[in-house]
C-alpha cells in the first residue's frame, strides 16, 4: 500500500472532534483508580487531554487573529465572551456555597470574591480546582502580542524553547522555584499552546508533511507515549511531574497527526458523537469534576461503571448549559 503525504489541514477540519476525544481523556484522568490496577498508567495519562486543548486553543487564536488582524480590545471581547459568563456562572455555584459551608477554598469574602472573578487561589497557591480556565484566560491576555510579534518578526517562534527552558528553572533555579514553582502545572503548558500558535499557518495554508514522515511520527509517538506510560506506571510520585509534561509535546503533536488519520476512516456517528462533545467541552470541565463525579464516587461503583454514569450525567447537564449560555449571548 502506497503511503499517501499527512495533510496538516486535517487538524483544523477534525477540530472538534479532537476536543472531544480530549475531553473523554480528562474524564479518565479524573476518575479515581487504585494505583495497584494496570490501567493506573494509562489513567494518569489521561491528563494529556489538557495539552491538546492547549495546543488547538493556540491553533484557534492564529486563525481568529489573522482572520480580521482585529484591535487587541475586539480581541479579547470576543475570547472571554465565549468562556468568561460561563466560568463565572460557575465560579458563582461552587464557591459561594463553598464559603458559606466553610468548605476551606474560599476563607474570607475578598477571597471569594477573588476566586470567582480571576480564581485567585490558583495563582497564589495553586488551588487546582477549575485550574484550567484561569491559565486559559492568562494565555489569552499575552497571545496577542506573541503573535503580533512572530508576524513582524518571524525568528521568535523559536521562543518556546525558551519556554521549555524557563521549565527547567521553575523545577530546579530554588530562588525561581520558590517564587513560581507552585504554579508548574501552569508553566509546563506554556510550550504547547505557543506551537500551536506556531503550527497554525501550516494548517492555514494546507501544508502536507511527506509520506515519509508517518515513521518520524510513530517513532517520536512511541518514545514520548511508552516513556510517560512507563514513568506513570513504575514511578508515579518519584520523579517531577514537569518532565513527564515536556515528553507531553511531542505526545501532543503526534498523537494529534494520527489520531486525525483515524478519524478520516471513523464511522461518520463516532466522528459527530467526538464533535458534539467538544462543542460543549467547556461546560463539561467545569461541572464533571466537582458537580458529578464528587457525588457518584463515593458509591464505589468501579473505574468503568463511574466514568460511563460520570458522562451519562454530565453530557445532558453541560449541554443546557451551553444552550443557556448561547442564548444569553444571542441577546446582547
Amino acid at each position: 500500500m502506497k503511503l499517501k503525504p499527512i495533510e496538516l489541514s486535517m487538524i483544523s477540519r477534525y477540530r472538534g472532534e479532537l476536543m472531544g476525544a480530549a475531553m473523554l481523556f480528562i474524564i479518565l484522568f479524573h476518575v479515581y483508580l487504585p494505583r495497584a490496577d494496570m490501567f493506573f498508567g494509562l489513567r494518569r495519562m489521561g491528563n494529556v487531554g489538557v495539552d491538546i486543548f492547549f495546543f488547538l486553543s493556540g491553533l484557534g487564536l492564529w486563525y481568529s487573529w489573522t482572520k480580521s488582524l482585529s484591535s487587541y480590545i475586539s480581541f479579547y471581547k470576543r475570547r472571554y465572551r465565549r468562556i468568561y459568563p460561563t466560568w463565572f456562572l460557575i465560579a458563582c455555584l461552587y464557591y459561594i456555597p463553598d464559603f458559606v459551608n466553610h468548605g476551606g477554598h474560599s476563607v474570607s469574602l475578598i477571597d471569594m470574591f477573588g476566586d470567582i472573578l480571576i480564581n485567585w487561589d490558583f495563582w497564589l497557591h495553586d488551588e487546582l480546582t477549575f485550574w484550567y480556565i484561569p491559565a486559559q484566560m492568562m494565555l489569552y491576555m499575552v497571545a496577542p502580542f506573541y503573535m503580533t510579534l512572530i508576524l513582524r518578526q518571524p525568528v521568535y517562534r523559536w521562543l518556546p524553547v525558551a519556554m521549555v527552558m524557563w521549565c527547567v528553572m521553575v523545577q530546579w533555579v530554588t530562588p525561581i522555584h520558590d517564587a513560581v514553582g507552585h504554579i508548574e502545572i501552569f508553566w509546563s503548558r506554556v510550550p504547547i499552546f505557543f506551537l500551536g500558535i506556531n503550527m497554525a499557518e501550516a494548517v492555514k495554508r494546507k501544508d502536507s508533511l511527506s509520506a515519509a514522515s508517518i515513521w518520524l511520527l510513530l517513532l517520536l509517538f512511541a518514545m514520548s507515549f511508552g516513556s510517560s506510560l512507563f514513568l506513570e506506571q513504575v514511578r508515579h510520585g518519584r520523579f517531577p511531574l514537569f518532565v513527564e509534561r515536556m515528553l507531553y509535546i511531542p505526545l501532543t503533536i503526534t498523537g494529534i497527526l494520527l489520531l486525525c488519520m483515524l478519524l478520516k476512516h471513523l464511522p461518520e456517528r463516532i466522528n459527530y458523537c467526538l464533535r458534539f462533545v467538544g462543542t460543549i467541552s467547556l461546560e463539561i470541565y467545569l461541572i464533571h469534576v466537582h458537580f458529578v463525579l464528587h457525588y457518584i464516587e463515593p458509591y464505589r461503583l468501579g473505574y468503568w461503571p463511574t466514568t460511563l454514569l460520570c458522562i451519562a450525567i454530565t453530557l445532558p447537564l453541560a449541554w443546557l448549559l451551553h444552550k443557556m449560555m448561547e442564548e444569553k449571548r444571542s441577546k446582547k
